[in-house]
């Protein structure tokens, strides 16, 4: 493979040091220091990142992340969503332009999981770039402003969320359940009109139902707009999770 690749308008290799210390980066690995406190964790970073004031950095920090009272606690008495939210808060103590963030809410409870999607909002409106993975399509759809659809290590679409429902899905998707031969027999009628048809758990989701006629979606088809998640499986042929 060929090619240059800049970070914030660094070269890379020659100025990657530059550009780590314009990164920011939240793994998905909970990597956080048990052995000191919550507030140690993130002053270590700052002063690896040569952050001239440690302390306003490290408030700052707790702030965003929504742990100020728990500075002093020790990380072993942190709950699983307060710990994503110390690694959210490691990874911007130096006032990062651009954050990495891997699969930042995985295996979190949907309420935790909403609570740092409010997080990563306040740092888009303040200005930060975020680069983001992940397997949660109703997450990707909530949160980004661009999307790049990816199967086998290779991008196969890319755009606005919008925009790449529109393209791929259309306005509706119809959900049909019942037994297998009912299934089969609209999968049959749905593709005979052009339509895209793909499993949905127990049902069958036709994608772009808003042009079928006929009688080609059942009147009892549960009927939703469609979403990024009609997309991603339709380009991969893989099941969101």
């Amino acid at each position: 493979d060929e090619g240059e690749i800049t970070v914030l308008g660094h070269t890379l290799p020659a100025e990657a040091k530059v550009a780590r210390g314009e990164m920011g980066v939240v793994p998905q690995l909970d990597n956080l220091d048990v052995d000191v406190t919550v507030e140690d964790n993130l002053a270590v970073f700052a002063r690896l990142y040569r952050v001239p004031d440690v302390r306003a950095a490290v408030d700052r920090a707790l702030g965003i992340a929504r742990l100020t009272g728990r500075r002093a606690d020790a990380v072993d008495e942190l709950s699983g969503g307060m710990r994503r939210r110390l690694l959210l808060a490691r990874g911007l103590v130096h006032s990062p332009r651009l954050i990495l963030l891997d699969e930042p809410t995985v295996g979190l409870d949907p309420q935790i999981r909403t609570e740092l999607w409010s997080l990563i909002d306040g740092l888009r409106a303040e200005g930060a770039t975020i680069l983001m993975s992940t397997h949660y399509i109703e997450e990707a759809q909530r949160l980004a402003d661009e999307v790049a659809v990816m199967t086998h290590g290779k991008i196969i679409a890319r755009g606005t969320p919008k925009k790449l429902i529109e393209q791929h899905a259309g306005t509706e998707t119809a959900e049909v359940y019942g037994p297998p031969d009912r299934l089969a027999e609209v999968r049959a009628a749905a593709a005979a009109q052009g339509m895209n048809v793909r499993p949905a758990g127990p049902a069958i989701a036709i994608v772009g139902s808003e042009r079928a006629t006929d009688g080609a979606v059942p009147e009892d088809a549960v009927r939703r707009a469609a979403s990024l998640e009609d997309v991603f499986v339709m380009l991969t042929g893989e099941e969101a999770e």
